[in-house]
């Protein structure tokens, strides 16, 4: 089995991609098989539903998300909404998602938006019949010193989410 996950932040002083760290830190610890896809330093073009698709950094980061069983999604809430660099990734490698187990890790600003991320899920689960996990990490900037995750709790819950995962991933794929 093997697992991505995709640090979607383009900001450098990224907390999502703080939470993408911790998280492949347990799955290193776990001894799983894990790709780490960081959207700042693998940029990709704008999906314009036609060319781009041939660009090799395109091409790469389907093949990435196609090789993958399980995928973590490391994003940053905007507006209430994942931010469009996590959407472009989904629209640039579309049928590659196909299947998957995903899991989502996710920095804000505030509390209000802790359901922003249905949008996206929803659109995983009818588009490609995804296997959303239930549980998510939601995380605010009270967690963090600068852009160091330092809440116990909140590493708590990115281990469990990372158990969740692969365990799920794993029955499924026996199946």
């Amino acid at each position: 089995m093997s697992f991505l996950i995709v640090a979607c932040s383009l900001n450098p002083e990224s907390r999502s991609l703080a939470l993408a760290r911790q998280a492949e830190k347990f799955f290193l610890s776990a001894d799983a098989d894990v790709d780490f896809m960081n959207l700042r330093e693998n940029p990709l073009p704008f999906c314009d539903g036609d060319s781009v698709y041939a660009k090799q950094e395109v091409v790469s980061a389907a093949e990435r998300v196609q090789k993958a069983d399980g995928i973590l999604v490391s994003v940053p809430i905007y507006n209430y909404d994942a931010n469009a660099a996590a959407k472009n990734l989904i629209e640039l490698s579309g049928k590659g998602w196909e299947d998957k187990v995903v899991g989502f890790l996710c920095a804000a600003g505030g509390h209000s938006s802790y359901m922003s991320i249905m949008s996206l899920a929803n659109s995983l689960m009818l588009d490609f019949r995804c296997i959303v996990l239930p549980r998510f990490v939601y995380v605010t900037g009270e967690s963090f010193e600068e852009k160091n995750l330092t809440d116990p709790e909140i590493e708590k819950r990115i281990q469990e989410l990372t158990t969740q995962l692969i365990k799920v991933t794993l029955a499924l794929k026996t199946i």
